[in-house]
């Protein structure tokens, strides 16, 4: 394994990760195994149909965290004096499956029935989380460094480093959004429609990858702008001149005035909200994808829409 963040987990068997338990060994494949690893542990039955599809899928999340949680699974019916004195400690057992992350000898979250497969992976990073580690094995502190990378100028290292990462975790999405964005700095705008094109499924409507989208789309659009300064003059001339404002607003925006481009393209909505199928409202909302919700320009541009929009 690629040590990208000087936090990862030794590989484990697979027996070692996953145990079927029964009231013999559950102090210690369970109560006594989670001070020091979580351990999540799956109350099923060969009746049940939902567990059969949970199962499988807890398997593969678990196999996936390489070490940082276990998986105890316990056959309700072969173990029901367990299940009842758990249910008299306070575990909702009445219907199955009902999954509890054990940490530190002790129940701290729990869901039951069927879940997607996102809500099961966020269960399982609360558990690492909860027992004080690390649920991306030390790939969000390799994210952080190439996003440094990036901004720094070093695309060409930055990109290598979110490849390394997605080898480890091909559905991190910050990695992926970040390879993306990598390559539009080295100019290589094919690769990067490539590599959006290629997203996973699961993650390809994540804000990380969205706003990777939006940069791609706002650097395309920057290669048939006209020079500043000669829209500048021509909207100075026929302020009414929507297409040039438009065109002003992407000028500026590929010059990096990011402010001055949501200027325009406010004053443009102001003038005429329908113009062009509401293409300035639109522009606005690709411009604000592709930056953090927190930036200043998406809040006070935000705001200052909003206030328009409902004035």
């Amino acid at each position: 394994m690629i040590e990208l963040g000087g936090q990862t987990q030794p590989e484990q068997p697979a027996g070692d990760l996953i145990k079927d338990v029964t009231e013999a060994n559950f102090m210690q494949d369970v109560v006594e195994a989670s001070m020091q690893a979580p351990v999540i542990v799956d109350f099923w039955a060969t009746w049940c149909g939902p567990c059969r599809t949970l199962t499988p899928m807890l398997e593969q999340a678990v196999t996936k965290a390489k070490g940082a949680v276990t998986l105890a699974k316990i056959d309700v019916d072969q173990n029901q004096r367990l299940a009842q004195a758990l249910a008299q400690q306070g575990l909702p057992l009445q219907s199955i499956p009902t999954v509890v992350a054990f940490v530190k000898g002790r129940p701290v979250d729990l869901f039951q029935g069927a879940v997607p497969q996102s809500e099961l992976d966020a269960f399982i990073k609360r558990a690492i989380e909860a027992a004080g580690g690390d649920a991306s094995n030390g790939l969000d502190d390799a994210v952080a460094a190439a996003e440094e990378m990036l901004a720094e100028g070093a695309a060409e290292d930055a990109a290598q480093t979110f490849a390394a990462i997605l080898q480890e975790d091909p559905e991190h999405a910050a990695a992926y959004g970040g390879l993306v964005r990598a390559q539009i700095a080295l100019g290589d705008l094919e690769q990067a429609e490539a590599i959006l094109n290629g997203a996973p499924v699961q993650i390809s409507k994540s804000p990380e990858v969205e706003a990777a989208h939006a940069q791609l789309e706002l650097k395309k659009q920057a290669a048939g702008v006209g020079p500043v300064g000669e829209l500048t003059a021509k909207v100075e001339a026929d302020p009414d001149d929507l297409q040039a404002r438009f065109d002003l607003a992407k000028a500026l925006h590929a010059s990096g005035q990011v402010q001055e481009a949501v200027d325009e393209l406010l004053e443009l909505f102001r003038r005429d909200r329908e113009w062009n199928d509401g293409a300035a409202r639109a522009q606005l909302f690709t411009i604000f994808d592709a930056l953090k919700p927190n930036d200043p320009v998406v809040l006070h541009g935000r705001r200052k829409l909003s206030s328009m929009i409902f004035a």
